[in-house]
């Protein structure tokens, strides 16, 4: 839920335990605090990232509740990397409000008490549960359900890509080492035709050696057809085999090759696979077929804004979308002075990266979002820079998924393209 800063600030009542945690990957350390901010313990707790220790956090935590006459606990902690899933799970069982504090706050405010920037496992307890007495957390989201599965897919769909293309990346170095020709003879170095033969001659001597037919061969053994596959390829082919500056090479060489190659191929199955089921479980989500008709917008961007925001219907309004995405516009101004505006870079990093990168293809294939660039680009008043214009483009795609998203309505080109007509009518008044 999204609190208002009063709205947080009065959840941390008189009979609030506030307890501040710092994560650990085996130990976690544990300081308790009223409302006031005094510490309610002499000592720090220590626990470990198991069953037992959490049933001795909860122990510890029970008995400064009743000892101290409170009747909520209320926990805060940093999003330390992962974790902190486990914890989160078993207090959120066990009927206590979890919250967590900006990383950078901690930061910033650690020096208040004494006036030194040290970091320790102590020190940080008390500095996150000073942050939650004063209202400065956030509730956090663990999404369910269909939400939580397109989100692993996606994880694992971008985990699976970086693999693909280190691999893809190693492949073109081994060209470029001892066989560079053959980048240039093919756009794509994964080309069917040019992988079947690298696959049986990948050295420019294994090339000749095979000669005109013996390249058309595979090729016909492969069942490959089309214009990649003709008599005149397979002569440039060998002409450039017999021209290779490359290094030469024995078994070892071979033997690199044919296991990158390898590797390769598991990697694009494995993508091809991931794809597949993303596709499947996005459209199980209410109202995604709507999202679907936008030309420019593909499943694979759906999927990934669905598994950054969760279940959008949390949200209030898109506004809070777009700073959950870093993409708030931010100044920084004194007096007379008054700075540039910029976006606060803020939030979900993956999200904001998904947005920029749907630009390419939505601005290319869908001629209102389109019209709404060019149009920020080239008004009269206040015209944006190309960048700054595919956010606000951006922005606006935020809108568009919202409304679609909670309302259940279609796509309108004619209200997309009606913000610009407003403009141009102000402009021309």
């Amino acid at each position: 839920m999204n609190y208002t800063q009063n709205e947080r600030i009065e959840q941390v009542s008189n009979e609030t335990l506030v307890i501040g945690i710092d994560i650990g990957s085996q130990i976690h350390f544990a300081r308790a605090f009223d409302n006031r901010g005094k510490e309610l313990t002499k000592r720090v707790f220590s626990f470990k990232n198991d069953l037992e220790g959490f049933n001795s956090f909860d122990q510890w935590a029970e008995k400064i509740k009743t000892d101290n006459g409170k009747n909520k606990i209320m926990i805060g902690c940093e999003p330390t990397g992962h974790y902190w899933f486990a914890f989160a799970k078993y207090v959120t069982g066990h009927k206590k409000t979890l919250v967590m504090v900006n990383p950078f706050s901690v930061k910033k405010i650690k020096e208040l008490d004494d006036n030194s920037p040290k970091k320790t496992d102590e020190k940080d307890p008390k500095t996150i549960a000073k942050l939650v007495v004063d209202g400065r957390y956030s509730v956090p989201y663990m999404p369910e359900g269909i939400y939580a599965e397109i989100r692993d897919l996606v994880y694992s769909r971008d985990r699976i890509v970086k693999q693909h293309n280190i691999s893809a990346n190693r492949i073109q170095r081994w060209l470029a080492i001892h066989f560079p020709e053959y980048l240039g003879i093919y756009t794509r170095f994964d080309s069917t035709s040019g992988l079947a033969v690298l696959k049986k001659a990948p050295l420019p001597k294994d090339v000749i050696a095979l000669g005109v037919e013996g390249v058309r061969k595979i090729w016909h053994d492969s069942k490959i057809r089309g214009r990649g596959v003709t008599e005149a390829r397979a002569t440039t082919l060998i002409e450039a085999a017999h021209n290779s500056v490359g290094l030469d090479g024995g078994a070892g060489t071979r033997s690199e090759l044919y296991m990158l190659l390898e590797e390769h191929r598991l990697w694009t199955s494995q993508l091809e696979t991931v794809e597949k089921v993303i596709s499947e479980t996005v459209r199980k989500v209410k109202y995604v077929e709507n999202l679907l008709a936008i030309k420019g917008v593909g499943v694979i961007t759906i999927a990934g804004f669905i598994a950054e925001v969760g279940d959008i219907r949390r949200f209030k309004s898109p506004k809070q979308i777009q700073k959950y995405a870093g993409l708030e516009l931010v100044e920084n101004s004194s007096g007379k002075h008054k700075g540039k505006s910029k976006i606060s870079k803020r939030g979900r990093r993956k999200l904001r990266r998904i947005l920029y990168q749907v630009m390419i293809p939505l601005l290319a294939r869908n001629k209102e979002f389109r019209e709404i660039y060019d149009y920020y680009i080239t008004r009269v008043k206040n015209p944006l820079k190309r960048r700054q214009a595919m956010i606000a483009v951006g922005c606006k795609l935020i809108r568009v998924f919202y409304a679609v998203l909670t309302k259940g309505v279609g796509y309108d080109r004619t209200k997309m393209k009606s913000d610009i007509h407003r403009c141009i009518e102000t402009t021309a008044a």
